[in-house]
Order: C-alpha cells, then sequence, then structure tokens
C-alpha cells in the first residue's frame, strides 16, 4: 500500500495524545484538528455550477500501485461528476527531480486543480510555486511542501487518520485474546509520520483502555526483511505471547514465517495494509486475525472534492482524513473492494467461496 512510498520521504505533519486519558487524534503539521473526509461533499447546485466552467485537472503521483488506482479512480468518479477533464497524470516513480518535470509539463495544459504527493518538502515547494502563481488549486495527499500556507498556496492536506489505524488494530488484537494475556509491538524504528502515529496508536490503546493486556516484548524494525528474525528473538524470549502487533503488511509475512516455523498457531498477529499473502493466512484461520486498511478511493474523492471547492470560492479545511477499515475474514471480500475500489486477488476469492 501506501507505506512502501513512505518510507522513501520523510512526512511532517504531527501527533497529539493525552498520557491521562485513551484519547488521542491525527492532527496537522501545525496542529490542525483533523476534518473527516464525509464531511467533503458537494451538492447538485455546486455540481450544476461546476459543469459551466470547462475545468481541467492533472493527477500528479509519486508512484503507481493499487493504491495510488484507487486514489485515482476516487479522484476521477468525483471529477466526472462535474465535468472535469483529467488533462494529465503522472507517474514520478520515486524521483523528486522528475515529479519537478511532471509539474512543468502539466503546467503546458493549463490545469485548474492538481492533486498530488510532494516527494519532497523542500524540492517540491519550489516546483509547485508556478502552479500557485497561476492560482492553479493545489491538494496535497500526505505531505506539505515547506513553508506553504493553508488557502494561499493550497486548498488542504488529506490522509489516513492515522491514529484510528493503530486504534482498530489494537481493538481487533483485543477482542481476538478476550481483553487479556501478553503481546509483542513491532514497531517501525526510523521518524517516520504515517508509521509512528500508527504505531504509537496501537500501543497507547493497549495501555490506556485494555488493563488486561500487558505489551511484554518491543521491537523495532527498519529492514522487513529482517522481520522472521526479529519474530524468532521475540518468540524465543517469550514463547507464551497470545498476540502480535506488527508494523505493516510486509513484515508481518516474516512474523508469520517464524510463527510456522516453531509451529506457533496460538499467537495471534494484527497488521495494517492489504497484502495477499497475509490475507490469505487471514482467510485460512492462520495467526493473523485482523489486517486495518485505510480507504484509497475515499482519499481520492475527498481530495477531488476539496479542489472543486476551492475553485468555488470556498473555504476549505486545512487537513482531512479518511476513515479506516477493519478488514477480517468475514468481510475481507467488501473490505478490499472498499479500500482499493477493485475485486479482492483471484486467490482470496477462491478460498472464500
Amino acid at each position: 500500500m501506501l507505506i512502501k512510498g513512505l518510507l522513501q520521504i520523510g512526512l511532517i505533519a504531527g501527533f497529539m495524545m493525552s498520557s491521562t486519558a485513551a484519547f488521542a487524534q491525527t492532527v496537522g503539521p501545525n496542529g490542525e484538528t483533523a476534518t473527516p473526509s464525509a464531511e467533503i461533499t458537494l451538492s447538485d447546485a455546486e455540481l450544476s455550477s461546476l459543469k459551466e466552467k470547462g475545468l481541467k485537472a492533472a493527477l500528479l503521483w509519486h508512484t503507481s500501485s493499487d493504491f495510488i488506482n484507487a486514489v485515482s479512480a476516487g479522484a476521477t468518479d468525483e471529477f466526472a461528476k462535474a465535468g472535469v477533464k483529467i488533462a494529465v497524470t503522472t507517474d514520478a516513480g520515486f524521483d523528486a527531480a522528475r515529479q519537478r518535470s511532471d509539474i512543468e509539463t502539466a503546467l503546458t495544459a493549463e490545469p485548474d486543480i492538481i492533486l498530488a504527493l510532494p516527494l519532497d518538502p523542500v524540492t517540491s515547494a519550489a516546483a509547485f510555486r508556478e502552479a500557485v502563481e497561476n492560482d492553479t488549486k493545489l491538494v496535497f495527499l500526505s505531505n506539505l511542501p515547506s513553508d506553504y500556507k493553508h488557502g494561499t498556496d493550497y486548498a488542504a492536506i488529506v490522509t489516513d487518520d492515522l491514529f484510528a489505524m493503530g486504534k482498530q488494530a489494537a481493538d481487533a488484537l483485543a477482542t481476538e485474546i478476550g481483553g487479556k494475556g501478553k503481546v509483542g509491538w513491532i514497531f517501525h524504528d526510523a521518524t517516520y509520520y504515517v508509521t509512528n502515529q500508527r504505531d504509537n496508536a496501537f500501543k497507547t490503546t493497549i495501555e490506556n483502555d485494555y488493563p488486561g493486556i500487558e505489551i511484554v516484548a518491543e521491537q523495532g524494525i527498519t529492514d522487513p526483511a529482517r522481520a522472521e528474525e526479529l519474530a524468532n528473538a521475540m518468540l524465543l524470549q517469550n514463547p507464551d505471547l497470545d498476540g502480535i502487533y506488527v508494523t505493516w503488511a510486509e513484515p508481518a509475512d516474516g512474523v508469520l514465517a517464524a510463527l510456522r516455523a516453531n509451529g506457533n498457531k496460538h499467537t495471534k498477529i494484527v497488521t495494517l495494509d492489504l497484502s495477499e499473502p497475509v490475507a490469505i493466512d487471514m482467510v485460512r484461520d492462520g495467526n493473523v486475525t485482523a489486517i486495518v486498511a485505510d480507504k484509497a478511493y475515499e482519499l481520492g474523492r475527498a481530495m477531488a472534492a476539496t479542489g472543486l471547492k476551492a475553485i468555488l470560492g470556498e473555504e476549505t479545511p486545512p487537513f482531512i482524513v479518511a476513515p479506516a477499515l477493519t478488514v477480517k475474514k468475514e468481510n475481507v471480500l467488501d473490505g478490499w473492494k472498499e479500500s482499493l475500489n477493485r475485486d479482492a486477488p483471484d486467490s482470496i476469492i477462491k478460498m472464500m467461496n
């Protein structure tokens, strides 16, 4: 999902939590309160007005993936309602210099709205400046160019409700193990906006909401390829773990391998972001009990709707979040569709049927 991309760029939003109560929230880069994406909608009258303008949009993505395909689909469908033509779609391949070139190319098409994930805050600040000067409405996915001001330089940042993702993972694991037991916490040991918020939300929720559950083992990870090795060490010291949280699906696959090698069918896993190998284990009633995913299609829809509201001169909230989705065996087919706007892999469909 988005994580593979975000590991290559440092993101800049903040994180707020109370140490005295089980309360926390995803907040924006300057402490902005998050606005739920469901609140960003266009009326029939607004859509009718927009259709008369002959608008054009550019989708300037940082990479290509199922996640980005779903974001694009959500944006494209929302734009279609307003008669907006998609003039340019690009893939920068995680290359900030290439993204700058993509922006220059896109501006020749004179788009009214640009949706993009800025790869590098400093480089992007210069790269998008011409768009700002042309009064092109900018809506950013998860990241923000340095020193950009809301309402002047951009319409909004749209991202996942990161705290909710970690919290829902904690709730799912707690439910599976009956609200009591010993668990391990495998977190991303690097400074990254997305993973840090999600990982800490899991830990905070367990500590504040589930007094019967103790986190007895903690392990940071930077290289997903080392997940099996690190999990083996954790299990050697804590063979009676009831559950393990894993920061995202790729290293979770390594943790699964460690559990299988140890013949461990007891320890349950929760992780984040949809992945075919991890979902297959869940569908087979293996160690994986739940996967918490973002709603990529909704991210795209909200980005497009925000840009359109900016075109109409409406005030737009600076920081918008799409909801999280807990995917379990019983809802895996619907969950895949809801998150990625595509059917689940054939391997999973066959097992469910």
